[in-house]
């Protein structure tokens, strides 16, 4: 649930044609949107962040607590 509000909150509302009307995305709406944009990433440079994020598993692990300024 807590994944699907978070992709709602991405992928904005949709607008239907006859009642003219926005509403919520449903699941197989969110699952749909989420394999296109899989799609555009995978054809996507293996230089771009994105796509980097998406592949790869990052090394290391990261440090605990806040970022120090």
């Amino acid at each position: 649930m807590f994944e699907n509000r978070l992709l709602r909150g991405i992928f904005g509302p949709k607008r239907d044609e006859v009642p003219r009307e926005w509403r919520k995305l449903n699941i197989e709406e969110l699952k749909s949107r989420r394999m296109t944009w899989a799609g555009h990433v995978a054809r996507m440079g293996k230089r771009r962040g994105v796509y980097r994020v998406l592949v790869k598993k990052p090394a290391g692990k990261s440090p605990l607590g806040r970022h120090r300024r």
